[in-house]
């Protein structure tokens, strides 16, 4: 299964950029989680189209877009227990708080708010931010088998 993990587009709409983005790398994938600061109705709208799309809502996210979406999704991701989450507070040791706050409770964590790609294990716990996808930014994608975990994960440059 591919799954294609996004953040802090900060797009009202999508732009002609962001649909070479969309066709090329979430069109094609299983699943796609925006870990928020999609910062507008628009956009989100538009990311509907795709059957796999779940997210959540970022501190960026006006008023009617954040009433629409939760603080954070639970889910199976190819029997790993996922949470999806924005983030929270100063962007350094944003990891080491999440894993903090959400301590044995998931194997595996989205997270976006601080712009930077990372993938760490922190007590356990895998803990991946895509970086911004934003012009010269970055996303995530993951490939993994039900009941055998995560394969790999790379970084995509957008």
């Amino acid at each position: 299964m591919r799954v294609a993990v996004l953040s802090d587009t900060h797009l009202r709409a999508p732009t002609p950029w962001f649909e070479a983005v969309y066709e090329r790398h979430l069109a094609p994938a299983d699943r796609v989680y925006h870990c928020g600061d999609h910062a507008g109705y628009g956009l989100w709208s538009s990311l509907l189209r795709h059957p796999g799309f779940e997210a959540v809502a970022g501190n960026s996210d006006g008023y009617d877009l954040a009433a629409e979406l939760p603080p954070l999704l639970e889910r199976d991701l190819c029997g790993l227990r996922l949470a999806v989450t924005h983030g929270w507070g100063p962007r350094p040791g944003l990891a080491a708080r999440i894993a903090k706050a959400f301590a044995k409770r998931y194997d595996l964590v989205f997270f976006g708010h601080s712009h930077a790609a990372e993938d760490v294990v922190i007590g356990g716990m895998r803990l991946v931010n895509p970086g911004s996808c934003s012009p010269g930014g970055s996303l995530a994608l993951l490939d993994c088998q039900e009941g055998e975990g995560v394969h790999s994960i790379r970084f995509v440059s957008v």
